[in-house]
Formats: structure tokens, C-alpha cells, sequence
């Protein structure tokens, strides 16, 4: 009788999971802590095809996104920049199989047995990743410093170049992936257009003035070739990408100290620099290249406007990007080693808060901006922002430019020096991630109630 009820209790309980089982692959199982979510896809794909109310459209003076209902919250699936007083950039929603395309367009390009990996790496890309805090310098050049000079010889005799991978670009041209054919080593080739003897003498200016900068935080120069029309720069490679790339586009929760650490690195190039009597003169977050996408270690590149500074010989320069001259610039007054610390204040108040301080609805407006020293702290951006690193901007966006810190004097500054503090700033960058994790969880709870 006993092994005859064993036999009931075991035919149901096969029953029961015949019930259960999924009878095709438009089905989906979704196991979190013992607990099993079926959901049939197919149904759900079609009924949120038939809908109506599936997209909204930001309006025309913005960037036009079109965000689904598998947005999460506005602010951590998806961000979108205006070209209001923010980084002229939009900021791009974060992404892992998923674009920013029309869930409709979305879901028919996405087999059904595919569709929960997707939105469970979706999920799991919201979390940041843990940045380090090594205050160590970045590694230097797989190569020693040398002095260059341009070759009049193909390069294509020396390199492999990859015309097709472009690794940035600007007024001046192109930069593509290379690999030395003798070595192996892999470079950055960095094609100048120059036609004109004038051109070619200003990539020569540059050529001399990464001659004389040997720093970790600065990028090398490797060697150079001259054609007819253009000259080609070997540089040391990075793959880490743009500083604003990186905050932009990935899952990066940039906290107060991250700042910290990439505003040092800076000031330490430009003290290097200024000690070997160079300008930068076009310092700017775009010429700033992370090492790589897992450390917050920089490199200082494109010294294509910078100048070999002799004190006694008065400079003025009538170039830059607008949102980051200095006064000086703008008026076509003498520069100096603390116009690029003004360049400076400008990054730092961008890293920490996202917008620009100068920035107008046109280049005039902004230049006006900049001229009255008309910038605040936004109380919204600036409310968790430590007043030591208030401070640290105050002092560097001044209209007089010799009141302004010097980069050494900014390396002594309790914002970038102080332990005490950057221990405080620590604690808080961990509470926060505490928090957040708190939330991602709830946020995958709902997620999975909303689907089911």
C-alpha cells in the first residue's frame, strides 16, 4: 500500500511539472533565490506590439531619443543631454544588447530563447564597477624617451596601419591603430594634413615640444614620417578612450573622489609641462585619454596648439575651444602658465557637477560668459560637493591670472592632498555604492513582476 501511494505521490508530482514546463521556446524561466517566473514571450511581444504607448519621443529641442517601457528610471537606464547649459555631448543611454531603437524594432531582432540573457545583461550592467583607488602613477611607454624628427620615408615600410579602425579625430585629421612590423608593438599613427610649408612647420612645433616632455601622464611620441601632404605621428597607444567618453557612454558612477584622482593626474602632467616652459593651451576633457577602461589612470594628449613659453618674449595666442579659453585668450592678452590652470577649473567643475560653467546658447554668448566671470555653483549639481572642492575651482576660475593657483600650488590644495578628507570621500563613495546596490535590487524585483 506504501509503495503504491509513493507511486501516486510521485505520478503528481510529474503532473504537476508537465503543467509547468514551458512547451516551446517562446517561453522563458526566470530563477532568482529558489523562485521560478514563467514567462511566455511570444504573448507578451505581441501584445507590446499591438500597443500604442510603447515609445515616447523627447521633444524637437532635444536629441531625439526614443525611450521604451523597459526604461527602468530616466536617470539610470537611460540619460539624455540637452544643448542647453550641459556638456555640449549627449549623454547616451547605457546599453548591453539593447540600442536606442523602438522596443517594436527592438524585440522583432531579438529570438525569443535569447531575450532573457539580454535583459538580465542589461540589469546587471547598471552596476558600476568598483574604481580603483591607486594613487600610483600611470604605467609609462613600452618605450624610452626619445628625441624625433620627421623622416621623409613611407611609413607603410615600418607599419601596418589600420586605415579602417579610427581611433579619434579633429581639425587636424585622423587617428588609426598601427603595429611596427619589426617589433609588433602597437602604436596610435596620428595623420596631420599638411600641404602648405606653414602646416608643416606647426606639426614640427608640436614634434619639438613632445620632445622635451617625458611624464607618465603625458602621452610619448615614438617617431614621424613627411609626404607631400600630410605628416604622421607614431604615438604611444592607449585604448582606455576619451575621459568624457568613458563618464558618457558606460555604466560609471563618477563620485567626488574619482575626480580627486583624475584633477591630480592632470596637475601633475601640467606641472611637468610648465617646468619645461610649455603651454598646453588647448587643455580640454576630449585631450584627455583614460590608460584603460578599468583604472582611473590619464594621459594628456594632442599638443598640436601648444606653445614653448619664454617669459621675457610676450605670447598671445587667438585659438582654443570656447567653453575652455581663459580671459586672456578672448582679449588677445599675454598668456602664461596659469592660463591653462583657468582650463583647469573648467574640467574640474564639469567632472564634478556635468555641466559647463560658461557655457551660452551660441560661441559669442559664451565668450561674454566667460569675460564677466559670470559662473556659479548650481545648488542641485553642487548640493553633496565637499567645500574643499568648491574652493579648489574658486581658485582657479579668477579673471586675473595671477591670482590663480599654479600647478604645484594646486597639488598642495587640501582637495587633492589631504588624506583625512579623501578618507571621508572614500566612506561616502562606498555608502553610495551600498545604497545603489539596494536599489538595483529592488529595481530587478519590478522589473521581473513586469514582465511576468
Amino acid at each position: 500500500v506504501k509503495d503504491n501511494e509513493v507511486e501516486e505521490e510521485e505520478k503528481s508530482e510529474d503532473i504537476k511539472e508537465e503543467e509547468h514546463k514551458p512547451e516551446s521556446e517562446d517561453w522563458a524561466i526566470f530563477r532568482a533565490d529558489g523562485v521560478e517566473i514563467q514567462l511566455n514571450l511570444k504573448q507578451r511581444l505581441e501584445r507590446e506590439r499591438n500597443e500604442n504607448d510603447t515609445v515616447e519621443k523627447y521633444n524637437d529641442d532635444a536629441e531625439q531619443y526614443f525611450i521604451g517601457k523597459l526604461r527602468v528610471t530616466e536617470n539610470l537606464a537611460w540619460m539624455c543631454g540637452t544643448k542647453t547649459r550641459r556638456y555640449n555631448v549627449p549623454k547616451y543611454g547605457y546599453s548591453s544588447g539593447l540600442s536606442r531603437q523602438t522596443p517594436n524594432l527592438l524585440c522583432s531582432h531579438i529570438p525569443h530563447n535569447q531575450l532573457n540573457q539580454i535583459i538580465f545583461s542589461f540589469l546587471f550592467s547598471l552596476v558600476p564597477q568598483n574604481p580603483t583607488t591607486d594613487n600610483t602613477p600611470p604605467p609609462a611607454a613600452p618605450f624610452n624617451h626619445r628625441i624625433v624628427s620627421a623622416k621623409p620615408n613611407q611609413i607603410s615600410n615600418f607599419y601596418t596601419i589600420n586605415w579602417q579602425e579610427v581611433l579619434g579625430g579633429g581639425r587636424f585629421g585622423q587617428v588609426h591603430k598601427c603595429v611596427e612590423n619589426s617589433s609588433g608593438l602597437t602604436f596610435a599613427a596620428k595623420v596631420i594634413k599638411a600641404r602648405s610649408q606653414k602646416e608643416k612647420e606647426m606639426v614640427k612645433n608640436e614634434i619639438q615640444v613632445m620632445n622635451n616632455l617625458d611624464h607618465a601622464n603625458l602621452i610619448q611620441l615614438y617617431a614621424a614620417y613627411e609626404s607631400r601632404n600630410d605628416i604622421i605621428l607614431v604615438l604611444e597607444y592607449v585604448d582606455g578612450g576619451e575621459l568624457f567618453d568613458r563618464i558618457i557612454d558606460e555604466n560609471y558612477t563618477l563620485m567626488e573622489l574619482d575626480t580627486v584622482m583624475f584633477i591630480r593626474q592632470i596637475c601633475e602632467g601640467l606641472q611637468h609641462m610648465h617646468k619645461m616652459y610649455i603651454l598646453h593651451l588647448d587643455l580640454k576633457p576630449e585631450n584627455i585619454l583614460c590608460v584603460s577602461r578599468a583604472t582611473n589612470k590619464i594621459k594628456i594628449i594632442d599638443f598640436g596648439l601648444a606653445r614653448i613659453y619664454k617669459p621675457r618674449e610676450k605670447l598671445r595666442v587667438n585659438f582654443g575651444t570656447p567653453e575652455f579659453l581663459s580671459p586672456e585668450v578672448i582679449n588677445y592678452d599675454f598668456v602664461s602658465f596659469n592660463t591653462d590652470m583657468w582650463s583647469l577649473g573648467v574640467i574640474t567643475y564639469m567632472l564634478l557637477s556635468g555641466l559647463c560653467p560658461f557655457l551660452g546658447d551660441d560661441d559669442n554668448a559664451t565668450l561674454n560668459n566667460i569675460l564677466a566671470c559670470q559662473w556659479s555653483f548650481e545648488e542641485q549639481e553642487f548640493i553633496e560637493t565637499s567645500e574643499e572642492a568648491k574652493d579648489f575651482i574658486s581658485k582657479l576660475l579668477i579673471v586675473n591670472k595671477s591670482w590663480r593657483m599654479g600647478a604645484s600650488e594646486a597639488l598642495r590644495h587640501p582637495w587633492l592632498s589631504d588624506s583625512v578628507l579623501h578618507h571621508r570621500l572614500y566612506t561616502k563613495k562606498t555608502m553610495c555604492r551600498s545604497v545603489f546596490c539596494f536599489v538595483f535590487d529592488c529595481l530587478c524585483v519590478t522589473l521581473l513582476l513586469f514582465w511576468y
